[in-house]
Parts: C-alpha cells; sequence; structure tokens
C-alpha cells in the first residue's frame, strides 16, 4: 500500500519559498536538490512539496489539490478567508498600507473620500474603506502599483510595504496601515485522519524550531543570598535550573529567557549580583 504524504504548495519563487524551505530543513526535513523542479517529495518525512503561483495558492488548498500551503497572511484576507490558519512562521514579515506622493498635506482618512485608488488587493482595501464609510474608486491592477500616482492612473496606492524602499524611490510616503502580515501554515477544513496526524507532526516539528529562535539558553553565577530575586527575574520553562558551585556560597542558574526580553534581563541579573552569564543558543525547544 502506497504511504499517504501531505502535500503542501509553497510560493514558486520569492522570500516565501527561501523563508519557506530554510524552516523545513531546520525541522530536519531533508529536501532534494534541483531548483527547478515544481514538485518534489522529501525524503525523512511524509511530505510532498508543489511549487505554484503565490496568488494560485489558495485556490488549490479550498479545492483540495494540495492539504495546506505557506501563504501570507495578507493573500488569506485578500482570497482565503475560508481557509485556517494552523500557526504562524514568523517570517516575510509586511503590511497591506495606502500611500500617497510625498509632496501631498495628508489630513486624515476623509483625504480619500472620491479619490482614485490603485491596487493588487481590492478585496482587502474594499473592506477597509467600507468599515470607514469612504467612497474611493478602485483601479486593480497587478505589479508596479507604485508607479501609479507618477503616471496620472491613480491619487494613491494601496499596496504590500516591507522596508518602504520602493515608496521613497517612487516618492511615495505610507499614510494608513490596513492590516500586518507574515507567513502562515494555512489549511482548509476536511484533512483525512491519516493527513492530520502528519500535519500535527509537521506543526510540532515547526514550533520547536520557531520556540528556538525567540529563546536563549543563559547560565550564569549568582551569590545564594540573591537566588531567590534572580528566580524571579528568569523564570524558566518551569523553574530555573540551581546548582550549587565548588565555591561556598554560590550556585549556577540555568534558565531560558526571551530574546525580546534579552537586554532588560541581563541587566537586571546583573543588578542582582549574577557573574559570569553565558548566553547560548538553542538549536530546538520542545515545549
Amino acid at each position: 500500500m502506497e504511504k499517504e504524504l501531505l502535500r503542501i504548495a509553497i510560493q514558486k519563487s520569492g522570500r516565501l519559498r527561501d523563508g519557506s524551505l530554510k524552516l523545513l530543513r531546520e525541522a530536519g526535513i531533508r529536501l532534494p536538490n534541483g531548483q527547478e523542479q515544481l514538485r518534489v517529495q522529501t525524503t525523512n518525512f511524509p511530505l510532498e512539496i508543489l511549487f505554484l503561483r503565490n496568488s494560485d495558492i489558495p485556490n488549490y488548498v479550498r479545492d483540495g489539490v494540495v492539504d495546506a500551503a505557506v501563504v501570507g497572511e495578507n493573500l488569506l484576507v485578500e482570497k482565503g478567508e475560508d481557509l485556517l490558519t494552523v500557526l504562524k512562521l514568523g517570517f516575510a514579515r509586511c503590511h497591506l498600507s495606502l500611500a500617497i506622493p510625498r509632496a501631498v498635506d495628508y489630513p486624515g482618512l476623509s483625504w480619500w473620500q472620491g479619490k482614485k485608488i490603485a491596487t493588487s488587493y481590492p478585496n482587502s482595501l474594499k473592506k477597509f474603506l467600507k468599515e470607514n464609510n469612504i467612497k474611493a474608486e478602485i483601479h486593480e491592477i497587478s505589479g508596479s502599483v507604485e508607479i501609479a500616482p507618477n503616471i496620472g492612473l491613480a491619487d494613491g496606492i494601496c499596496d504590500l510595504v516591507s522596508t518602504g524602499s520602493t515608496l521613497f524611490q517612487n516618492r511615495l510616503k505610507e499614510v494608513e496601515r490596513i492590516l500586518d502580515s507574515e507567513a502562515v501554515l494555512a489549511t482548509g477544513f476536511a484533512l483525512q485522519e491519516e493527513k492530520q496526524k502528519i500535519l500535527g507532526d509537521l506543526v510540532f516539528r515547526l514550533k520547536a524550531v520557531l520556540a528556538a529562535g525567540t529563546n536563549k539558553y543563559v547560565l550564569l553565577n549568582a551569590p545564594n543570598d540573591k537566588l531567590d530575586e534572580i528566580k524571579k527575574i528568569i523564570p524558566g520553562m518551569k523553574s530555573p535550573t540551581v546548582l550549587p558551585l565548588a565555591e561556598s556560597g554560590w550556585s549556577s542558574v540555568h534558565s531560558v529567557i526571551s530574546e525580546d526580553d534579552f537586554w532588560q534581563v541581563i541587566d537586571k541579573l546583573k543588578a542582582n549580583g549574577a557573574q559570569g552569564i553565558l548566553i547560548i543558543p538553542i538549536e530546538k525547544m520542545v515545549i
């Protein structure tokens, strides 16, 4: 009997493709070599990957051609609101925004009343305009949206913004943020039981990688009379590991800290007498 595979769609080219493959490799999933293949099967996990055009992916999931996909949240809002977000993946962060020429004095949302807006995301834009009681004319175009105000096609644009460099190059400025986006793992609602299990195993691996990327392992030496305070600063997953040192009155403390809190935590530890603080990257972290 042929072994069941979870079929997953990934962007054919671009940041989502690169980030997806990197994450899968970090999760211990071996991928075959070959950059031009549009369909590959992993060698040590029951996974088949289809490399598809980004805008087509929600329909492939919806129609059951693939079981799951790595897509941007913005695409789910635009074309796949009926799909289920299984896991946020923490890369390809960007946001969908409204932008106008830099020379324009912007008074607020009311400026958009009766204006022409060029976008590749008409559904997301329509929803935003409706929520804010704004009537505007939407010009749907694909690609090079940022040129529209400069050629007189539109008064402003609605487009994805990552670094903002493209807006700057086209003499535009961001004035309203519509939604934030990052890569997510999404699926439909009717997976077979065996494929649900494979998806669960995949999510387990991905969570271990993602948790490792946002946390650090910390080792330090602390005076025993400060241990209670230090344990409050770095509580760990359950509680820190405390081991006595050869030198009387001192202990070694091992714990995990969030990378977001890193510098604040280090300052507090030093203020409470911690010495010899070592910070070590975590390769995998199973919670």
